[in-house]
């Protein structure tokens, strides 16, 4: 009994001897793999410290090959591989997050040009001045631009710049409504005045 698990012992050990004895190449190509993969996904901007941890395990990987330490070259390939699929995963999710965000930004936009036309309809029927009326036509065409920037970012999948032209327009425009909503009441007042 004594020798058949001796012979054991020295059959697995010199398996392991013979899979270490040269670089751990398939491992090192899937991971090299899932670093592309995770990579394509956009990894880089979406899930930067799993992507980051996994191209330094792949570093490690490399530097253990150059050394011979191949049971390290295969750790260290693994773990690239895994942290390259959790990479590529956290990236799928935040790009679908920065997609909805750039699209909700869109649509607020969208919603508070439609208000300030409306406004603007209003108030070219009140007869307001030129000057009233400027500073909310120019951020009418200003928000017509950046609506223009966002959704060609967003047709090229760069949703954090289609998220940043957007920025502060909704407030932006929003003040302008309130102050063509004071305007127009005291046009309206004045005309009362008037009849009065």
């Amino acid at each position: 009994m004594r020798g058949v698990a001796g012979a054991c012992w020295a059959l697995l050990f010199s398996v392991l001897c013979i899979g270490c004895s040269e670089p751990p190449q398939k491992e090192i190509d899937r991971a090299e793999g899932a670093l592309d993969a995770a990579r394509a996904a956009g990894a880089e901007q979406y899930a930067p410290a799993p992507f980051t941890a996994a191209t330094e395990a792949m570093q490690e990987t490399y530097d253990a090959v150059r050394d011979r330490d191949y049971r390290l070259a295969l750790s260290r390939a693994v773990d690239a591989n895994e942290l390259a699929l959790e990479a590529a995963t956290e990236a799928a999710n935040g790009r679908a997050r920065a997609r909805a965000e750039a699209e909700a930004a869109i649509a607020r936009v969208e919603t508070a040009v439609r208000q300030l036309d409306e406004r603007l309809k209003i108030a070219d029927g009140s007869r307001l001045s030129r000057a009233d009326l400027d500073s909310a036509r120019r951020l009418r065409l200003q928000a017509d631009g950046a609506l223009q920037e966002a959704r060609a970012a967003v047709a090229n999948a760069d949703y954090p710049a289609a998220t940043a032209a957007m920025h502060d327009l909704p407030d932006r425009i929003a003040q302008e409504i309130r102050s063509l909503n004071e305007a127009i009441d005291a046009r309206a007042g004045r005309g009362t005045r008037r009849r009065g």
